[in-house]
């Protein structure tokens, strides 16, 4: 009978697959992607603000791991191309939220959707079992990352 591979050695087999597949799925990147009119800073500010909701402009530089100065710049900077607004808070006008506007929530939206629907098209070329596959692979993903999530606070990180 052969020997189980070691955890370690499957989880480097893992991350190489994953580094194939992430290959394999980088030519499908909406050419509306690479043709977006943003620095990095500016789509990754858009996409937290996507995920996140509105957020201070300090939680902002927190994620990007850089200084409020620099969040400010780059969300002044989407304020002006209307992507970005910026709203105070009624019972504390020292409190700025930043969300997207209108114009920005289309732009994050339709580009999302635009990854989804391709990444769409590659599942459904597979097989139900291997999308079941995928299917119990992704929750156990998603339930470690909850468990990491969970153990961080419990030790006082930020998680």
């Amino acid at each position: 009978m052969k020997e189980e591979p070691q955890k370690e050695e499957l989880i480097e087999n893992i991350l190489q697959l994953s580094d194939k597949a992430f290959q394999e799925l980088l030519p499908m990147v909406p050419k509306e992607w690479l043709h977006l009119n943003l620095t990095m800073p500016q789509l990754k500010v858009s996409l937290l603000l996507y995920m996140s909701g509105p957020s201070r402009m300090s939680e902002i530089a927190s994620a990007l791991g850089v200084s409020l100065a620099t969040a400010t710049g780059v969300v002044d900077r989407l304020v002006e191309r209307d992507i970005v607004l910026r709203e105070g808070q009624p019972d504390d006008r020292r409190v700025v939220m930043c969300r997207l506007s209108e114009k920005g929530e289309g732009l994050i939206s339709g580009l999302w959707q635009l990854s989804r629907d391709r990444l769409g098209d590659l599942m459904r070329a597979l097989s139900t079992s291997q999308l079941l596959l995928i299917t119990d692979a992704l929750a156990a993903i998603l339930q470690a990352g909850e468990m990491t999530q969970r153990d961080g606070k419990e030790h006082g990180q930020d998680g």
